[in-house]
């Protein structure tokens, strides 16, 4: 197992809660954020979570993984919507990895002169 997931979730949202106690402005701000977020009907919850769990995979955010891997399952998620849209991220980040090899290349010529 890579982490324990139902002892590290409560523990970020714990953490998370205590930062929101120190700073409220942050808090109130960031929970906006989530409610503009999820504004309209155009996505459901379950494809927002799914999203949000391919972006947390692609920003490398245990916290982020875990409570909307979490919040998909409450959703209505299936493992085969996780493993796909899971797919669609590392495919996401192979893609932007070969543009920025493409850059390193561009910026090692560049430098030859």
């Amino acid at each position: 197992m890579l982490n324990n997931w139902s002892e590290y979730i409560p523990a970020v949202k714990k953490a998370f809660g205590a930062l929101g106690k120190k700073h409220p402005k942050m808090i109130t701000a960031y929970q906006a954020l989530e409610t503009a977020a999820a504004d309209g009907d155009a996505l459901d919850a379950k494809t927002r979570e799914l999203i949000s769990m391919a972006v947390a995979i692609t920003t490398r955010c245990d916290g982020c993984i875990g409570v909307h891997a979490e919040a998909a399952r409450r959703a209505g998620a299936t493992e085969a919507e996780v493993a796909q849209a899971l797919a669609t991220a590392i495919a996401m980040n192979a893609g932007a990895a070969y543009v920025y090899s493409l850059r390193a290349m561009e910026a090692f010529d560049q430098t030859q002169k």
